[in-house]
């Protein structure tokens, strides 16, 4: 019963950063998945699947895991590196490549 402890990344249909400043507890599957012979559903027996815990910050994650004795693994996030740029640079003489149609 490992935890993972990670900070969620934004999905697809987001462009701000919104709901990914908390830090999340989850636990590791212990057992495959199966599905259900009759209506096939995808099922599982593992009940700590379903547990999802959030916490402000990577700190108070870690010290519920130690206190708590959950073995965990802490992974870092990846932010993206961005750079500044202004809508004149559109149309600046240093642009290379033209910029009209």
């Amino acid at each position: 019963m490992v935890a993972r402890i990670f900070r969620p990344a934004r999905n697809a249909m987001q462009s701000g950063v919104a709901k990914t400043k908390h830090w999340v507890l989850e636990f590791e599957p212990e057992r495959p998945r199966s599905i259900d012979p009759l209506m096939g559903y995808t099922t599982s027996t593992d009940m700590h699947s379903q547990i999802r815990l959030s916490f402000e910050t990577k700190e108070e994650a870690v010290a519920y895991a130690e206190r708590e004795g959950i073995p965990y693994q802490v992974f870092e996030p990846h932010d993206p590196a961005r750079k500044k740029i202004a809508y004149s640079d559109n149309f600046a003489f240093r642009r290379v490549g033209q910029w009209t149609h």
